[in-house]
């Protein structure tokens, strides 16, 4: 594929799309539209495509991507969800930052769908990428601190929607009417205090362990967050039953432990625990 022309048409790659579409499907080269790579990410092996189209099945978009993105280099990954916010989406990962850097230049503004293809390259390395490139101890650190990436944004995402859902500031009047009828009597309005879910509090040290069964106890806890990386202490809660606070040296090892425990079931019961991180 060399699309010097302005035009291309792909009839091989009409002939795998026809089933599911009564027209042909032609790639067509449309700078004018879409402005090129401005080179925000530095180069790397992976590619990330969006302005695509929304309605077409995801089996059918990743095949269609695979056939045109193949043509400029081995293929290793290729990721499309279908997800509301990864819509429209794709990750094209190859195996060298060369054949990434050639097809996004080459295919930039192409019309998939009839929409023009916006291309860049990714932020981070893939986890295809880190795999065959590094060892399986390199592999876990990136996996780590991409899945604590993630769960810094569910936080602020939770943050800002709880936000959003406070009621605008009442006027002065009305909060001083309110004031001398009961000072300090706490609001019954649920969105007075909004607060992050447990399930998107930012990673730390310190897990918080819910619905245990009574008769476990440090020893038992031990035995099972004892194995993660960095571990310090487990924490019981004197007169209460059920929870505990599991501490680690760094983020790192209750990032590890909390992905690998939550939703674990205890107990002659099979009672389901709850790990988040604590709340600060």
């Amino acid at each position: 594929m060399n699309p010097t022309d302005g035009h291309v048409d792909v009839i091989w790659f009409d002939s795998i799309l026809r089933p599911s579409f009564t027209c042909a499907i032609s790639l067509q080269l449309n700078m004018a539209a879409v402005a090129p790579s401005g080179g925000a990410s530095p180069p790397n092996s992976t590619v990330y495509v969006r302005n695509l189209e929304e309605r077409i099945p995801i089996d059918q978009l990743k095949e269609a991507l695979l056939g045109i993105f193949s043509g400029y280099g081995n293929v290793i990954d290729l990721v499309a969800k279908r997800n509301i916010k990864a819509k429209g989406q794709a990750f094209i990962v190859f195996d060298t930052p060369e054949a990434a850097e050639t097809a996004i230049k080459e295919v930039q503004g192409f019309d998939l769908f009839d929409k023009p293809m916006v291309l860049d390259f990714a932020r981070s390395r893939s986890d295809a990428v880190v795999r065959l490139q590094g060892n399986d101890e390199e592999f876990e650190t990136h996996r780590r601190r991409r899945l604590a990436e993630k769960e810094r944004k569910q936080a602020l995402e939770a943050l800002e929607a709880q936000k959003l859902k406070r009621p605008p500031p009442e006027p002065s009047s009305t909060r001083a009417a309110k004031a001398s009828r009961g000072a300090g009597l706490k609001s019954s309005n649920p969105t007075a205090a909004a607060v992050v879910p447990d399930e998107y509090l930012p990673p730390n040290k310190i897990l918080f362990v819910q619905n245990l069964p009574e008769d476990y106890d440090v020893e038992g806890l031990t035995a099972i967050f004892g194995r993660f990386e960095g571990f310090r202490e487990v924490r019981l809660v004197p007169g209460r039953k059920g929870i505990s606070f599991i501490e680690y040296e760094t983020e790192t090892g209750a990032i590890s432990a909390k992905e690998n425990t939550a939703g674990m079931t205890l107990g002659d019961d099979s009672k389901t625990i709850k790990v988040t991180y604590q709340r600060q």
